[in-house]
């Protein structure tokens, strides 16, 4: 569970798509965006000002040390109807301007509130302008030419456009408690293995007849003992994050903590806090100390996924951990050292990226002392139909019901697919597959994904087009073919076909009938 001093708003801050979504508001409405927390205290205000003020007027009230208690005052309020609302909440502030707000809860838990303010509405702004001058007047005594220049100036959103502003706002919101649910979800896994992965991840549980993995298994018995640091290469969806796991189960670290931190997902700000973890008081909100991820995987096993999208000046500080075991938290004076075994994962080539000068030679050096390359599952269809039978028996124990049988034609199909998505594509269209047959036994090929359905048809008309003549015949040829072979694939259903052929059903008919096609007529 998540305490009050674990809400770090800190950690929003440096979330790429916040600060992308604040520029978008600010671009479009010139419109600033703020947080507070459950006591309607407004967080990353430095020295009690607001920090990211867009329109002038706003920027008049919040930089006079006479107007911005009212300010400060404001943002209490809102906070307190926002709980109180448990919802949207459009409002007017003390000087005039519109503010819309959304109770931040993760669960039953009011963490305060992010709002917008700075703008007025298009059905209510002359009223809003003349409250806005009453205000002005009577705590500034500027050129009054100059203060209504500022006030024509001011946006102006309609009421479609408030709609905009409100899905905007549920964005940052959502990825606000993607974010907390991810922290608390990595909290939770930093103890010891539970038995179930224990048994999951050993070697004998990957499943693989084919040369290629073979060669892998090969590879991973040599290497079970060794504490070599590891990079694990394929493409995605080959399974590199189980590698790791059956790697870490077999290992001598198999009792202690198995860490997992995706390097592409965060930013280098929250990933360097993240993997080094911060000393009180190193930036604001931080409270509290707090433990980064080589410190919890001590005498453990940390795995780096998608290392190869680390900036410059991260992969600086990975490969002194790599070189020394030792690191410093963020804010701190204190060297910690840590043991702990490495594992890397990525997608890229990063040999290549060596030459272009985008990864450190020697970092990648230090990470591929041994490289398990995962092979791409259209070079191991042979595993096809095992992989499909695990599958299965997965979805079996998991929902608690039968296995399923899948048809022969529906094997053949799979295996002729080249699955870019590998074995992670897989797993999900054997999930599809048993969710859409029902209560039937027998899986059939006609509830396959379109993709798949129709691959091996179209390698087969491929082969029939004869490419001598113009490209009028060649093309008029190509449809015939095509129209003939979907229609006997559906049983002459031209509801079916059409779709397949991704044509109306008025538009088959038409070209059934330019080209004399009938159900009886067969192709010798």
């Amino acid at each position: 569970m998540i305490e009050e001093s674990d809400i770090n708003f800190e950690d929003f801050e440096k979330l790429n798509i916040i600060n992308k979504l604040r520029q978008i508001i600010g671009n479009w409405w010139n419109i600033q965006l703020n947080f507070t927390d459950e006591k309607g205290v407004l967080k990353g205000v430095p020295q009690g000002k607001f920090f990211n003020a867009k329109n002038p007027v706003c920027k008049l009230i919040t930089e006079s040390e006479k107007t911005f208690p009212d300010c400060v005052d404001i943002a209490s309020k809102t906070t307190i109807e926002s709980e109180e609302a448990e919802a949207y909440l459009l409002s007017t502030c003390h000087a005039g301007f519109s503010t819309m707000s959304l109770p931040l809860k993760l669960g039953k838990k009011y963490l305060g509130c992010i709002f917008a303010d700075g703008f007025l509405i298009e059905e209510t702004v002359d009223e809003q302008k003349d409250r806005l001058r009453m205000y002005l007047k009577k705590h500034f005594n500027g050129n009054t030419k100059e203060l209504e220049d500022y006030i024509a100036k001011l946006p102006v959103l309609s009421l479609k456009e408030v709609s905009y502003l409100k899905e905007l706002l549920e964005v940052v919101l959502d990825e606000i408690l993607n974010l907390r649910k991810t922290i608390s979800d990595n909290t939770e896994s930093f103890h010891a293995l539970s038995n179930n992965l224990k048994t999951q991840w050993t070697f004998e549980n990957i499943v693989g007849k084919s040369q290629a993995m073979q060669n892998v298994f090969k590879l991973l018995l040599k290497i079970k003992e060794s504490e070599a640091t590891i990079l694990i290469t394929g493409e995605n969806g080959t399974g590199k994050e189980g590698i790791a796991k059956s790697i870490h189960v077999n290992s001598k670290r198999k009792n202690e903590n198995f860490i997992v931190q995706n390097c592409g997902a965060i930013n280098d700000n929250l990933l360097e806090t993240e993997l080094f973890g911060h000393v009180k008081g190193a930036f604001t909100n931080a409270i509290k100390d707090k433990k980064g991820l080589f410190e919890l995987a001590d005498k453990g096993t940390l795995f780096l996924d998608e290392i190869g999208d680390t900036s410059p000046s991260m992969q600086v500080k990975l490969l002194r951990v790599l070189q020394e075991g030792t690191f410093l938290s963020v804010g701190g004076s204190e060297q910690k050292k840590v043991d702990v075994r490495i594992l890397a994962a990525t997608n890229r080539n990063l040999e290549q990226m060596v030459k272009d000068g985008t990864f450190r030679e020697d970092l990648y050096y230090r990470l591929n002392v041994i490289n398990v390359k995962l092979p791409p599952l259209r070079e191991r269809k042979e595993d096809i139909p095992i992989l499909i039978s695990k599958f299965l028996s997965d979805y079996s124990k998991l929902n608690n019901v039968n296995i399923k049988k899948i048809s022969a034609s529906c094997i053949y199909k799979m295996e002729k697919y080249d699955w870019p998505g590998n074995v992670r594509e897989l797993q999900n269209e054997v999930e599809r597959l048993c969710v859409l047959s029902g209560d039937e036994k027998e899986i059939k090929d006609d509830l396959l994904s379109d993709r798949i359905y129709g691959v091996q048809e179209k390698e087969d008309i491929f082969k029939t087009i004869n490419t001598s003549g113009t490209l009028k015949d060649a093309v008029e040829n190509l449809e015939k073919t095509m129209i003939l072979t979907f229609l006997e694939n559906e049983n002459w259903n031209k509801s079916r076909a059409a779709k397949k052929l991704g044509i109306s059903r008025a538009s088959l008919i038409m070209k059934c009938e330019k080209y004399n096609f009938e159900r009886v007529r067969k192709e010798n």
